[in-house]
């Protein structure tokens, strides 16, 4: 359940060349807000579904809550990506935030202008997608962004991980600037929470 190789469906979608929304305008966007909650719907690979809820606060934080039968949980936090299982009683998957892709939008600033991050950009009057690979890291994968003009919004994006493996995440209407705790993202109190060791 590699989730924050978060995508499927969508990895193929083909766009007019001339793109609506600028690489400028979407690094402006993305770094307009701190903090974001979102429901979610995600695509996996063997084009099975999920439901959830989802919390992001820049630098480095990420929390995905899955809705029932699901219940899973994955929490991005101190460089590090936790996935628990919700029906073992063992320690969490964990693997570091820089090996994936997500970490690009986690980032403290999100720097699109970078040499070799951007590596596919087009769109047209309704929506533009761009891919983004981090330069130094780039066998982490891709993510594909898409969003709508006017205003700019984040709609989905689409991991492909080191595998070749795809997930679609498709997000429901982006609260902005929300409160968001400290203790959602930390992996170490969601351990003991769960009365799981190291």
């Amino acid at each position: 359940m590699r989730i924050l190789a978060l995508a499927t469906a969508f990895a193929s979608l083909a766009l007019p060349a001339l793109a609506e929304v600028s690489v400028n305008d979407i690094s402006r966007y993305l770094n307009s807000f701190r903090s974001a909650q979102a429901e979610f719907t995600q695509i996996n690979g063997d084009g099975s579904l999920s439901t959830g809820d989802l919390s992001l606060q820049r630098p480095g934080r990420a929390r995905f809550d899955y809705d029932a039968p699901n219940k899973g949980l994955v929490i991005a936090g101190g460089g590090q990506v936790a996935v628990f299982d919700p029906v073992s009683n063992t320690p969490p998957e964990q693997y570091p935030l820089s090996q994936t892709p997500l970490s690009i939008i986690l980032a403290e600033n999100v720097d699109l202008g970078r040499s070799g991050m951007v590596v596919g950009h087009g769109g047209d009057a309704t929506q533009t997608a761009i891919t983004l690979q981090d330069p130094d890291n780039p066998q982490a994968g891709r993510i594909q962004l898409v969003f709508t003009p006017a205003p700019v919004t984040l709609r989905q994006w689409v991991i492909t991980d080191d595998t070749g493996n795809q997930t679609t995440v498709v997000l429901g209407d982006m609260q902005t600037n929300t409160s968001l705790g400290a203790s959602l993202f930390n992996i170490p109190l969601e351990m003991q929470r769960r009365g799981l060791q190291n």
